[in-house]
């Protein structure tokens, strides 16, 4: 008896020392975010299905291609050194260092400052999405008039030189404006503003398109941007829920928030064209979706459902307008990427000055309307510096391409169209 005594006093004792340690990783929680970042990662061939619809035939396919070699370029990009940059051990506030590059030290355990309850690696590739979709936005500026191999130089260096700082300013550990109490839930700033005023620079620099504004440029098949602006929202439930970075109250509340901004944008947006113009446009109401969605980015996680509601209403009518406005100020966004994501993300950004509202999430802060004016103003001074930031880096980019090729397809090309003259190969076989 006493042999068998020791040995299950034996087995009690050593059995803690034995047993495998717990694991800090939630399995819910890794379980949305990797799901979260296929739904994002579906985002940027939904955008070239979107893009690619609204363009004229024949420069379908070229404006597919760009969105869809951005997911490569990126992530590459992101692999090597991108998310060490932005995420990596900081640098006085201003970039990550190198220490992950080629992803070092990122392994399947989690890191307590971004995700402490998924592997690191789950976090990096999510974010990895994000810094995918957001050059691939800017195209929708430039569509139907740059050269491939420019497009190529320069998504790989704008994703470097822009993307990655403002990631880290914003959401970095240590970053600058993390330290100031800028809120941005899933990038109205870092997306949104990042891509929207370097659309307008690169508009503003490659110049209007050939036969703009008297020539006929009508999108070439709606229903294929519907089919892209439907997956686009169906992926953005992962761009807004999944910034949770887990899976329960606050992925929730994101996930509500997205689909009351995008549906009130849609109302209020066919609303105002049945006023103005007598018929309410499918092309109106696609465009009305993804405003409400840009807009609500960077609120999602912090405002009440109500709050998104007021929100989306906003992005509806100062997008809508800002769009009207184009054809006036004489530039050539084409396919509106700074008056939907411009436009869309700033407002956005200054309305979680407004709304934001710390009942909702307690990691977040009070906005202006629940008593706390500072808020606000936070808010603008982010916008403000991100925009002109975006602006000037992106004229500068472009100027030291240009110092070594063209930027731009020649008359030639342009009237032929891009896809035969820089792919060989057509979109329709007719």
């Amino acid at each position: 008896m006493k042999k068998y005594f020791f040995m299950v006093l034996f087995i009690l004792i050593a059995a803690p020392v034995f047993a495998d340690t717990p694991s800090a990783v939630d399995k819910g929680d890794t379980a949305w975010m990797l799901v979260s970042a296929a739904m994002v990662m579906l985002m940027t061939p939904a955008l070239a299905m979107f893009y690619g619809g609204m363009v004229r035939r024949k420069n379908v396919l070229s404006m597919i291609m760009q969105s869809f070699v951005a997911i490569a370029l990126v992530s590459l990009q992101w692999i090597l050194f991108g998310y060490s940059l932005a995420f990596g051990p900081d640098f006085h506030g201003i970039i990550g260092g190198l220490d992950w590059a080629g992803l070092s030290s990122v392994t399947l355990e989690p890191n307590a400052d971004y995700a402490p309850t998924v592997p690191h690696l789950a976090f990096m590739i999510y974010q990895a999405m994000f810094a995918a979709i957001t050059p691939a936005l800017i195209s929708g500026a430039f569509a139907e008039r740059m050269k491939f191999s420019a497009f190529m130089v320069f998504t790989f260096v704008w994703a470097a030189v822009v993307y990655t700082p403002v990631a880290h300013w914003v959401w970095g550990k240590g970053g600058w404006m993390s330290q100031m109490g800028v809120m941005d839930f899933a990038g109205g700033i870092v997306v949104h503003v990042t891509s929207g005023f370097s659309a307008l620079a690169a508009a503003l620099y490659l110049g209007k398109r050939k036969g703009f504004p008297h020539d006929l440029m009508s999108p070439h098949n709606l229903p294929l941007t519907v089919i892209g602006t439907g997956i686009l929202w169906f992926g953005w439930f992962g761009f807004n829920g999944g910034s949770a970075l887990s899976s329960g109250q606050l992925s929730t509340l994101a996930f509500v928030t997205s689909h009351t901004a995008a549906v009130s944008a849609v109302c209020v947006w066919i609303a105002l064209e049945w006023m103005f113009h007598g018929k309410p446009t499918m092309f109106g109401a696609a465009t009305a979706s993804i405003a409400g969605l840009a807009t609500v980015t960077p609120a999602a996680g912090f405002v009440t459902p109500m709050g998104a509601f007021a929100i989306g209403s906003i992005a509806a009518v100062v997008c809508y307008f800002a769009l009207n406005l184009k054809p006036r100020l004489g530039y050539d966004d084409s396919l509106d990427a700074f008056g939907v994501h411009g436009v869309g993300g700033a407002i956005g950004t200054v309305c979680v000055g407004l709304f934001a509202c710390k009942a909702m999430n307690a990691q977040g802060s009070n906005g202006l309307f629940y008593g706390n004016a500072k808020q606000l103003f936070v808010q603008l001074g982010a916008v403000l510096i991100v925009a002109v930031f975006s602006f000037v880096m992106t004229i500068a980019i472009f100027k030291i391409i240009g110092l070594f090729t063209t930027i731009r397809v020649s008359s030639e090309d342009e009237v032929e169209g891009l896809d035969n003259t820089q792919h060989g190969e057509s979109g329709y076989t007719m």
